[in-house]
């Protein structure tokens, strides 16, 4: 009895110091770096983070033993900022993995401090190709669309449809300027012209003296290569100067649902535009997009519900590979489709862009929507391979031709 009664005091004693050690593992915790309170707020910021939690939570809230804990900071749409806090999480705070980044020129910054330490960095509110071209990385993915992929569908879409005139109203940073020049190259190639452009700083209140350069182009298509607030406001002002109703088309190269929902139809009405993710589409993101509004009262925009879809597969990753070690966390990423509410056989290659379709819509006009965020018409389903930029073409040092 008493040996019986030994042998079970051990096993307790055995569970509970296995408890007691599971406890005492440092937490794996993932960095995001965001815009909080600026322009990219409502794509990204409080949304991304909150995506990047629900991942974590359906993935049961640990891994290998160890808690999962997501920590965010707000780099101020400052891209030295986003590099030192990089830096600080990297190295004072102990996180793994970095995601989101929010912004083209912040991500390149903070790409580069992720690449020096051999750190998995993914991507989600950023646009720009050169993530995936010249600095791209080992351990570095772009998931969720790019400017290439965004000028693909949405530019060739308006080109075919006859709207072959452009004009560009440019945000002056990494990002505005690749997607001109990806939508440049889409415009020429399918026979269009570019009869001008005009650059504007980020976060522009008045784009009066831009429009009135983009009016007098007497171009079809005023492109915006800009987002969010810059987005919102051209629009609204392009309207109030009359330039859609003088016969101009307004296209924006990269916008959300959220940025519709702050234009409104009534102004939005017939937009063309491209997105890889709409919380309407199906019964599976419909099913996400119910839960993530019970926490933020809104749908999730592409870039959060590519957050919870890239965190979810890289902790699936970091369980397969039985480690946080980069090297063996990203082989298995690579390695293992994606199937979830984002992607159906979406797949990272080796130069991290994660293939994956895209999606042209049209704005409804308010007749027929029924009700707030009913707002987009599927027009055509562009497969990963025809959406985005080829191996072939790419200029990424990790690519063996």
């Amino acid at each position: 009895m008493k040996r019986a009664l030994s042998g079970v005091i051990a096993s307790v004693l055995a569970v509970a110091a296995g408890a007691a050690f599971a406890q005492g593992k440092p937490p794996l915790k993932l960095g995001a770096i965001l815009d909080m309170s600026g322009l990219y707020a409502d794509i990204t910021g409080p949304g991304s983070e909150i995506a990047a939690k629900m991942a974590a939570e359906d993935f049961g809230g640990e891994v290998l033993g160890r808690k999962i804990e997501v920590v965010a900071a707000d780099h101020l749409n400052k891209a030295d900022l986003a590099a030192n806090i990089a830096r600080d999480m990297l190295d004072n705070q102990g996180v793994e993995m970095i995601y989101d980044v929010a912004a083209s020129a912040t991500a390149l910054a903070a790409g580069e401090i992720a690449k020096a330490r051999n750190k998995i960095v993914i991507f989600n509110g950023p646009a720009t190709i050169a993530l995936t071209n010249e600095a791209c990385g080992p351990y570095t993915v772009h998931y969720t669309y790019d400017t290439f992929g965004q000028a693909n569908v949405t530019g060739l879409a308006a080109v075919k449809s006859g709207l072959d005139t452009w004009f560009f109203l440019t945000a002056d940073y990494a990002f505005g300027q690749a997607l001109e020049k990806d939508t440049t190259n889409v415009v020429l190639k399918n026979g269009g012209k570019v009869l001008g452009s005009v650059r504007h700083p980020l976060n522009t209140s008045d784009f009066s003296s831009f429009l009135l350069q983009a009016q007098a182009s007497k171009a079809k298509v005023i492109g915006l290569a800009n987002a969010g607030g810059d987005t919102i406001n051209a629009i609204k002002q392009a309207a109030e100067f009359g330039l859609m109703k003088g016969g101009q088309k307004a296209s924006p190269l990269l916008v959300f649902i959220s940025d519709i929902d702050s234009i409104g139809l009534e102004t939005a009405q017939g937009l063309l535009l491209s997105e890889a993710f709409y919380w309407d589409l199906n019964d599976e993101t419909r099913a996400f997009s119910k839960r993530f509004m019970e926490r933020t009262k809104r749908p999730p925009t592409t870039a959060q519900a590519g957050v919870y879809s890239s965190v979810g597969h890289y902790l699936k990753a970091v369980k397969a590979a039985g480690t946080t070690d980069a090297a063996a966390v990203i082989k298995v990423m690579k390695e293992t489709p994606i199937n979830d509410m984002f992607a159906k056989n979406g797949k990272i290659r080796e130069d991290g862009r994660m293939v994956h379709d895209m999606y042209l819509f049209e704005v409804k006009k308010p007749s027929e929507s029924k009700g707030r965020w009913d707002d987009y018409k599927l027009l055509a389903t562009i497969p990963g391979n025809e959406a985005f930029q080829s191996l072939e073409l790419s200029r990424c040092p990790l690519v063996k031709k």
